[in-house]
């Protein structure tokens, strides 16, 4: 961590793997071409809590949190476009530019990027150092509750444009976290139908109705694959994405997508999946795609990427992700919070960490 030595912050540390510890370190230092972000929100990601609680993250001790947005504190010599009090979402990734992929705008694809929450640090804090260039100006209109999702949005989006997703297409959502629940709204924007959506979370299932979707299904309560023929006059789905990143998900999007159908891989995996012999036949028969998903696309200079669109339909209100928040957890609660998370002694879906205002 960079920092000046006279000024502190209040900060969420991961020492190491279950050792979260709530305390004061430098204000980092602001840096030339970068800025200095104060965090208005901090979303947790599903990939937080296993970062904290059992896999670890690259080094110790790191400050994660990587779904952020707040307001410049601070600009580093050379930094024009933004000034003090502009309100910023934070592309977390940072690129070299000395990769195949960078020269084609493909970041996420790239080797040997760093990342803020991860690798550096990140948001479960009051402030984070960025690069000029990883910085995107919120709309007047939009929260910044609302622009610390635009990461997840970003990925959400990221998927269904993987998959193609057409007028008309019918298809499956398995997982309705927060992802899975951006997904939906991005389904239904971009005129597929039917969308079907699958949780064993009734709470889930009704957040999902309120938004507008009148197929939701907790997948307890029958054979997933009759619903879905049911639903498509016995065709299957155009496109099956997996948002829960389980077994029964994964082996439940690849029998239920139709011939030349589309099978998108977004959740992260918990677990192995073993494929049964008659199931991995029935997808070589039916020439199923199968499409991973990491992160989103992002662009320095062009106005058309996965990150702007989002930032773009927040304001327009084609995207509604207020209703998806069930925790604005202070930054002091902070490490309650994700054990809760860790635990699931709660129910919850987007959990928003704060620094206190000042």
């Amino acid at each position: 961590m960079s920092s000046t030595e006279d000024k502190k912050m209040e900060a969420i540390v991961l020492h190491a793997v279950g050792d979260l510890r709530y305390e004061q370190v430098s204000v980092p230092e602001v840096e030339p071409g970068k800025v200095r972000v104060r965090i208005g929100f901090c979303g947790v990601c599903g990939s937080d809590i296993p970062r904290c609680f059992s896999k670890g993250t690259y080094s110790f001790p790191t400050i994660c949190g990587h779904e952020f947005a707040g307001t410049v504190e601070a600009c580093g010599d050379g930094v024009q476009d933004f000034q003090p009090g502009d309100r910023v979402a934070v592309f977390p990734l940072l690129w070299k530019d000395d990769h195949a992929a960078c020269e084609q705008g493909k970041y996420a694809q790239s080797d040997g990027y760093d990342y803020l929450g991860s690798r550096s640090d990140g948001g479960f804090t009051e402030y984070v150092i960025a690069p000029e260039r990883n910085l995107i100006r919120v709309p007047d209109n939009v929260s910044l509750e609302e622009a610390a999702m635009t990461e997840p949005a970003a990925v959400a989006l990221h998927a269904v444009r993987r998959a193609n997703v057409r007028l008309g297409d019918s298809v499956a959502v398995f997982g309705l976290g927060p992802i899975g629940l951006m997904v939906a709204q991005w389904l239904k924007a971009s005129g597929a139908g039917p969308i079907l959506l699958f949780d064993i979370q009734p709470e889930k299932l009704e957040i999902a109705r309120n938004l507008g979707f009148e197929h939701t299904f907790d997948s307890r309560d029958g054979n997933v694959n009759d619903i879905v023929k049911q639903h498509t006059d016995g065709h299957g789905v155009h496109v099956a994405i997996e948002a829960a990143g389980v077994p029964p998900t994964m082996l439940a999007a690849i029998e239920v997508v139709r011939r030349s159908g589309r099978v998108v891989l977004l959740g992260n995996p918990a677990a192995d999946v073993t494929l049964p012999a008659p199931l991995i036949s029935q997808a070589m028969r039916r020439e199923i795609d199968m499409l991973g998903v990491w992160n989103s696309d992002f662009s320095v200079y062009s106005d058309d990427d996965d990150w702007r669109t989002v930032l773009a339909a927040m304001s327009s209100g084609i995207l509604n992700l207020k209703p998806l928040i069930t925790h604005r957890v202070p930054l002091v609660e902070g490490i309650a919070a994700l054990e809760m998370m860790h635990q699931q002694s709660e129910f919850f879906t987007k959990v928003l960490i704060h620094p206190e205002a000042k």
